[in-house]
């Protein structure tokens, strides 16, 4: 079971949320909730958020499905900050001049899985080796080049003209 939830508009630029998602990013959800709890950055309070409506989607989509649901068996499979709309405004300056103002936003996606759906499917087992011996053999080696093939022409170097 897979949920997703985004947050649009968010008053804070993207570079400064995305050094707190990256510390989410692939985690266990209740470690990543003690991790946002924690954060002193401001803008964990807001991607906290986002990652509480994410397993409450994910716990939705469980009871519309009639499946057992356990949030600690969910796992951040996908956390990305991208930039949102810029406000722009303008200062007043010196000599009767303005000074632009960029008020950035972003955009807050997160997705979480249950442990069955992000967990990656198991190996092949390994097909038995055919030969040991043939394994074992070093491989035969080229015949060192002779000096006549080893020569090569180098070009002539220019001479810079001098003024």
């Amino acid at each position: 079971m897979e949920a997703r939830a985004i947050q649009r508009g968010v008053r804070q630029s993207a570079r400064k949320m995305r050094l707190v998602v990256d510390l989410i990013r692939g985690r266990a959800v209740p470690e990543a909730d003690a991790i946002l709890r924690f954060s002193k950055k401001r803008a964990a309070r807001q991607i906290h958020k986002v990652l509480k409506s994410a397993v409450a989607n994910a716990q939705q989509t469980a009871q519309r499905q009639n499946t057992p649901f356990d949030a600690d068996t969910l796992r951040v499979t996908y956390a990305v900050v991208n930039e949102g709309q810029t406000l722009k405004r303008f200062t007043a300056a010196a000599m009767g001049r303005g000074t632009p103002i960029l008020k950035r936003t972003s955009h807050v996606e997160i997705h979480v899985a249950g442990a069955t759906a992000a967990a990656p499917a198991a190996p092949a087992p390994a097909a038995p080796k055919a030969d040991a011996k043939a394994e074992k053999q070093p491989r035969a080696r080229k015949a060192p080049a002779t000096k006549a093939k080893a020569k090569k022409k180098t070009p002539a170097k220019k001479k810079k003209a001098s003024k």
